[in-house]
């Protein structure tokens, strides 16, 4: 079975090595092995790294982070101000700057990428699905354009997350012409201002993106990049020892350190601000009461899982975020592995231990889940130590997604690659009752508490540091007692890469373009 399982990996990489080819007999080509296809191109809509990965190649923000940190830097805006109260963001914008169809940029174009966001009324809104709306422009009530290059965007209430937010993959600008004439489409053809555009997209295969010559910027190096689909880590790694691809993402612990082995190959690493969890959908009956929940955080072995799986590339998290991030709550104190105390908690619960919970795995590797059938095949047995019986259960990812949103599960695994690097996009965007909302909920554990909700929209409100991670402290508290989730793991960011890749970025969210990248 292994030398069946093995031959099958030289057929694949072999029928990547001869398509791949075929393109970069055209020109210099850089070729991207990652472990699923994207889901669409719209960032505004996207919600899975694989579409973020593609599409910041394509889109652009008013603002942007650091090729190398999470600070904020002009992209399509080259400088802004806030009003004293706090309410009146006012964007000067980048002149001369055209999209990928020809048509200019400009305050209008923004206006239109927002409001179809914002604006039910909007003649694009109904062409997207807004599902992470609270991690972005919901606090946007109305959009003023100046003249043709500047424009305002107005809160109902101070908003201090809003620059970090703009620099989300979420709030991308596309061009007006392109979305009137791909309507719901767009997230298929994607129209940018970006350094490369997309040319063509066989699904679950790959996507083939080109350099955008009039780029308004520094042009990109590289003439071409194809971003191709390879499932399994293994075989991404043998396509990288092989010279098929030049970038390897997301390979499972194994294959980083045959890759480190690897005199030919580039592993660089840089602290994450992600994360890994087990979400407990708290409207299924069985997983209402929080001592179930708690007693499903002591039946975890998170030492365990962490050696087994991650070997030594991740911290346990007892947080929502990592400790890397401001306002983090290290006076917390983690749930201890103790499945004598889960089984006591589970007997005061009145748990049923005949029913079968579905632990929901996901069935792509990701920088904070790199197994996720070995990470699902421990936390089930951890489970069963404790008397909870579970069934694994997948699908694929945009369908796992979509049903996960939808509150379908009763588990599921999931993370957070750390967008903006700030602690509302955690626990805002990912814990607040306003983010449980099916169907599209970001909150997948559907746990609705008021104080929690109330103490993160507080902290929205108010600019200064210290005062707002005070909430943020307060509210790890609330969501580490109530225990919506089994918070996993915080793993390195790590990209493998071939030594004739040259200056190759990673953000600790692990999001960049790759327009500063040149190969030998």
């Amino acid at each position: 079975m292994k030398k069946s399982w093995f031959w099958l990996l030289i057929v694949c990489v072999s029928f990547l090595f001869i398509s791949a080819n075929a393109f970069a007999e055209s020109g210099d080509t850089l070729i991207w092995g990652r472990g699923g296809d994207s889901v669409m191109l719209d960032l505004a809509q996207a919600t899975d790294g694989e579409s973020i990965k593609a599409g910041i190649q394509i889109l652009e923000n008013l603002v942007m982070f650091k090729k190398d940190s999470m600070e904020v830097e002009p992209q399509l805006a080259v400088s802004w101000s806030v009003s004293k109260d706090g309410l009146t963001w006012t964007f000067n914008l980048r002149k001369g700057v055209l999209f990928h169809d020809g048509t200019p940029f400009n305050a209008q174009a923004v206006a239109d990428s927002f409001n179809r966001i914002i604006d039910p009324n909007h003649r694009f809104y109904n062409f997207g699905k807004w599902k992470y709306l609270s991690l972005s422009l919901k606090p946007v009530t109305k959009i003023n354009i100046v003249d043709d290059y500047t424009i305002q965007l107005v809160t109902a209430k101070p908003f201090a997350p809003l620059l970090n937010n703009l620099a989300l993959w979420l709030c991308p600008i596309l061009s007006p012409a392109a979305m009137e004439k791909y309507k719901d489409q767009i997230g298929m053809n994607p129209v940018g201002t970006g350094p490369y555009k997309l040319v063509k997209w066989n699904k679950d295969d790959k996507i083939i993106l080109t350099r955008n010559d009039s780029y308004w910027g520094e042009k990109a190096k590289i003439e071409r990049i194809i971003l191709v689909s390879i499932p399994e880590p293994s075989a991404r790694l043998m396509a990288i020892q092989s010279g098929t691809i030049d970038i390897a993402d997301d390979l499972d612990p194994d294959s980083i350190t045959m890759a480190k082995a690897n005199k030919d190959l580039v592993v660089k690493t840089v602290p994450s601000i992600n994360i890994g969890y087990l979400a407990l959908n708290t409207e299924k009956p069985a997983l209402k009461n929080p001592l179930v929940r708690q007693a499903i955080n002591h039946a975890v072995n998170k030492q365990d899982l962490i050696q087994a799986i991650f070997q030594g590339l991740a911290v346990p998290a007892k947080n929502p975020f990592a400790p890397s991030i401001w306002g983090y709550n290290d006076d917390i104190e983690a749930y201890a592995y103790d499945p004598a105390k889960a089984k006591a908690l589970l007997k005061q619960a009145g748990f049923d231990t005949n029913q079968v919970l579905e632990l929901w795995a996901m069935p792509v590797s990701r920088a904070y889940m790199p197994d996720p059938v070995k990470t699902a095949e421990l936390l089930q047995a951890y489970l069963s130590a404790v008397g909870i019986k579970s069934k694994i259960v997948r699908y694929d990812w945009g369908t796992y997604l979509k049903k996960t949103s939808n509150g379908e599960h009763d588990m599921c695994m999931l993370g957070w690659l750390g967008g903006n690097a700030d602690p509302d996009n955690f626990l805002y965007g990912l814990l607040s009752a306003d983010a449980a909302v099916t169907p599209g909920a970001s909150n997948v554990a559907l746990w609705k508490n008021a104080e929690f909700t109330a103490l993160v929209k507080k902290a929205q409100v108010v600019f200064d540091i210290a005062e707002r991670a005070a909430f943020y402290k307060k509210a790890q508290v609330i969501a580490h007692d109530e225990a919506p989730w089994v918070p996993l793991a915080h793993t390195t960011t790590i990209r493998v890469y071939n030594k004739r890749i040259h200056n190759v970025p990673l953000r600790p969210n692990g999001l960049n373009s790759f327009q500063m990248v040149e190969k030998d």
